[in-house]
């Protein structure tokens, strides 16, 4: 496989600790099994194929007309899907993947659903006009209804007006005019008076009035009324309030006038008889035609259920086996074609632990084809770097997410993810140690891991709610590791648990008291429990001791003191792993330079400064008690006469001489002293410390360089002889190659580039070497002190976090224990309420969120940066599977 083939010699290891080996194969298939075959290997789901026909266009590529029928019958299934989501039938999905139908299905599966939008279309063109002539017949029944109110409110009226005004009564002008319009209104015939009637929407009527009234300059008489039942709009199906209105008017060409008004407001225009009795026989006539339209359209809408009920059933798993054709025929077209028509070709990528898997597949496509040649399948050598694929399950994947967010692996490089599972959540858990805080974000964890099943059928949208359902091992393991650093560091939502009984004594001192009684100033300070005469000298058995919850006055500068120690532990601990992993990588890609100019080096720096420092923190831890001892023969009162750590390091860079034994200032009632020195001949082992750390820089920067370029020009030297002696032999042309080949085949090992792998393909360019290898120098040398003291996070978070609960048990929960009786009982309801709201929202989410990303940014930056170059391409193999979760995902984002 050239630059990148595995050592057939070498023992397998499992795939969680580095990428899976890989293969480049050709695969030779029969025109007439090429299609089975490639379902099978979707089913299976370990092959990725490479595009042979980059340079062709989608249009000219052989099975475009496939593609183009599976999406016209796509197209089709989205029809009768969207027909059945709006009249809201339950699709049945029943989980169930059928195998990919075989081309001569397609026709059938066509006619089907070629079939079904036929009939459906015409069924709902049916049912609009049905709908569109019942919505008609509904607007003429309300006009003639109105419209005869009309007609008996002008004739009650007139009779009125008469009545009252008494028989040869004389009428002034404008008494005249009304009963006119009136008579002319009742009898339009008589004065020839035309009208029009017609239905028009509520909202467009006070602008279609007075319109009416400006252009016909008043000679027109409107009448209307509002139609209380609700109307359907027969295109969208929306709710429409209309009016009915009737028009009288006088000669032609005001007809024309009003009819053009109606038709620019959208008003309809319906006939309407001049007499009585004919507008009762026609609104007789239209009941009778509704309640025959009622009938029918009721059967249209019975026989359009029943078949989209017939197609719920099946769109689903028609849907399945349109996209898995669709995505064959778009694999065919990656292929290429031999010159014969009777084969084609296929390049892959596939894990060489699957190839047994994959050729089974292929023979399955083959028998189930009935064809009578077998598929092939052959490796291939290539100088390409092949893909990073990482075996996962729902346990793991979450933390390997986390990795790959970084960037894909380098091919075969040292995969963080199985370290990441311990190291992400402990750090996280550093951060975040409460034992209250890490039980509810257990329990939350577990509620997703116990009901993932039910979850994952819901399908909830939400992208918060996917976000935590996707990571719940991870927060699952973050709040196990948190309940474990809340018992070590004895807190619960800030308060200490007595479980082995304190280390100190009960009481307290009466040396001490009287200390404090003696100054004014000191009586009103905060009480501080020394060592020196309050502990008992039996270490706590596990954990930190209780009692510091109480000293209020020395407790924040003890905790200070463990963490910030701890927190430079911890990091200095996983940067050294980290560096351990480098060599690993070093050593499965044979890289002997690196080993020797770029680990060794690297490891002696970091034990020369930073290895040496953590010594002195856990020797100060060991040797140096609370009530004194002896130390190199000199006895000291207490722990704080031991040497000073920064003090120390800051000496050390100096180079500056000390003297053995204490430093003392006595004089005072507790002597403050401190050793100067950890044991003899300190200064000179430092300054031997110090400089074999800076002698390493320069090796780091130029020895590798160096090395690369002596070993170019052998190369270059040894090719130049062995192209001279081939002129002179007489030996065929192809046997030298063959020779060549075998010659450079020991060079053909995996080396990708990045991360100090090696220097590439092709001639060296050393002002690139040279540049690359002083960004790595830098960044290590100058790294190890920036990540150092960023680790020192861990100690301000976890601070933080103690402090904020502290806060918020004291300034909420604790007032309801002032207030006695009813009162009290009221008031711890309510204040538990709010401390558990906040306790919930802000250390739990907001504070968790901050503490997950600070440890996300440990593993990128400080941990990751020493061997991972994440520099490869993730393994996409073609999949049913995976092809149909992303047609789902994106139907659910719609």
């Amino acid at each position: 496989m050239g630059d990148y083939v595995t050592p057939g010699e070498e023992p397998p290891q499992p795939g969680i600790y580095r990428s899976e080996q890989m293969c480049l194969a050709q695969l030779y298939l029969q025109s007439d099994a090429s299609y089975q075959c490639v379902a099978e290997l979707g089913e299976l789901g370990l092959v990725q194929f490479r595009d042979l026909n980059p340079d062709v266009s989608s249009f000219q590529r052989k099975y475009v007309n496939e593609v183009r029928r599976c999406d016209e019958m796509e197209r089709k299934l989205r029809y009768l899907e969207r027909e059945i989501k709006k009249d809201q039938i339950p699709m049945l999905d029943t989980g169930e993947n059928p195998d990919a139908p075989l081309p001569r299905e397609m026709i059938d599966l066509e006619a089907t659903f070629e079939k079904l939008e036929n009939e459906l279309r015409e069924v709902n063109k049916n049912e609009e006009t049905l709908k569109k002539n019942f919505s008609e017949l509904t607007e003429l029944k309300h006009i003639l209804r109105k419209t005869q109110t009309f007609f008996e409110e002008h004739e009650d009226m007139i009779a009125s007006s008469a009545e009252s005004s008494g028989i040869g009564e004389v009428l002034s002008a404008d008494e005249e005019e009304l009963s006119g319009r009136f008579s002319d209104a009742m009898s339009p015939l008589k004065l020839q008076l035309r009208f029009v009637a017609g239905v028009i929407q509520r909202e467009r009527l006070p602008a279609f009035e007075r319109l009416l009234w400006r252009a016909c300059r008043g000679n027109v008489f409107l009448r209307t009324s509002e139609i209380d039942d609700v109307l359907n709009d027969t295109v969208t199906g929306d709710p429409v309030n209309k009016c009915v209105f009737i028009i009288f008017f006088q000669g032609d060409h005001l007809k024309t006038k009003v009819k053009k008004i109606c038709e620019g407001f959208r008003a309809t225009l319906y006939p309407c008889p001049d007499t009585p009795q004919e507008r009762r026989e026609m609104s007789i006539g239209v009941m009778t035609r509704i309640e025959d339209l009622k009938t029918v359209l009721g059967q249209t809408q019975d026989h359009r259920h029943r078949v989209l009920v017939a197609a719920s059933k099946n769109v689903r798993m028609w849907l399945t086996k349109v996209r898995k054709i669709k995505s064959i025929y778009h694999t065919l077209n990656l292929f290429n074609i031999d010159v014969t028509q009777k084969c084609l070709i296929a390049e892959v990528w596939c894990p060489i632990a699957e190839l047994d898997r994959i050729k089974m597949a292929l023979k399955r496509g083959t028998d189930e084809s009935g064809s009578q040649v077998p598929s092939i399948l052959n490796r291939m050598e290539t100088n390409e770097a092949p893909p990073t694929y990482n075996k996962t399950n729902k346990f793991t994947k979450g933390f390997q997410n986390i990795v790959d967010a970084y960037g894909i692996a380098t091919y075969r490089e040292i995969n963080p993810a199985p370290y990441t599972m311990i190291s992400f959540p402990f750090l996280f858990a550093v951060m975040f140690g409460d034992m209250g805080h890490g039980a509810i974000m257990l329990l939350a964890a577990l509620f997703f891991i116990l009901k993932e099943k039910q979850l994952e059928a819901a399908r909830i949208k939400d992208e918060i709610f996917q976000t935590f359902f996707g990571g719940r091992y991870v927060i699952f393991l973050m709040g196990a590791f948190s309940i474990y650093t809340g018992f070590m560091y004895n807190d619960v939502f800030s308060k200490s648990i007595n479980t082995f009984g304190s280390s100190w004594q009960n009481t307290i001192p009466e040396s001490v008291i009287d200390y404090y009684l003696d100054d004014e100033k000191r009586s009103e300070s905060q009480l501080i429990l020394p060592p020196e005469t309050a502990f008992d000298g039996n270490p706590y058995p596990i954990g930190v001791d209780p009692v510091w919850n109480l000293a209020e006055g020395n407790k924040l500068s003890f905790l200070n003191s463990m963490k910030m120690k701890m927190s430079v532990l911890f990091g200095i601990a996983q940067m050294t792993f980290g560096v351990l992993l480098s060599y690993q990588n070093f050593i499965y890609f044979k890289s002997d330079l690196d080993i020797k100019y770029m680990f060794i080096p690297q490891m002696i720096f970091l034990s020369s400064i930073f290895i040496y420092l953590c010594i002195q923190i856990l020797s100060k831890w060991l040797f140096f008690g609370a009530v004194g001892g002896t130390v190199l023969g000199y006895k000291y009162p207490g722990s704080n006469c031991a040497p000073s750590l920064l003090i120390g390091l800051i000496n050390m860079f100096m180079m500056k001489s000390r003297n053995a034994g204490f430093v003392d200032d006595s004089g005072e009632t507790y002597p403050q002293c401190y050793l100067s020195t950890w044991y003899p001949g300190q200064a000179t082992i430092e300054i031997i410390l110090v400089v074999l750390a800076l002698v390493q820089v320069p090796i780091m920067l130029f020895a590798k360089p160096y090395f690369l370029y002596r070993r170019d020009k052998q190369q270059s030297r040894y090719s130049t002889l062995t192209a001279e002696s081939n002129q002179h032999q007489s030996v065929r042309a192809d046997i030298n190659q063959d020779d060549a080949e075998v010659v450079h085949a020991p060079e053909q090992t995996p080396k990708p580039s990045g991360h100090g792998h090696g220097h590439g393909d092709g001639p060296l360019e050393m002002g690139d070497v040279m540049v690359y290898q002083a960004i790595h120098t830098i960044e290590f040398v100058l790294g190890c002190v920036s990540h150092t003291a960023s680790y020192l996070r861990l100690w301000a978070l976890s601070l933080a976090h103690a402090q904020l609960s502290d806060v918020l048990w004291t300034m909420v929960f604790r007032n309801a224990f002032v207030l006695d009786g009813y009162t009290g009982a009221i008031a711890t309801y309510i204040l538990f309420f709010i401390f558990g709201s906040l306790s919930v929202f802000i250390l739990v989410l907001m504070e968790g969120l901050s503490a997950f990303l600070h440890a996300l940014r440990l593993h990128w930056v400080e941990f990751q940066s020493k061997f991972y170059g994440g520099l490869g391409y993730e393994f996409a193999p073609f999949s049913f599977e995976k092809i149909l979760a992303e047609e789902r995902e994106a139907e659910e984002n719609l």
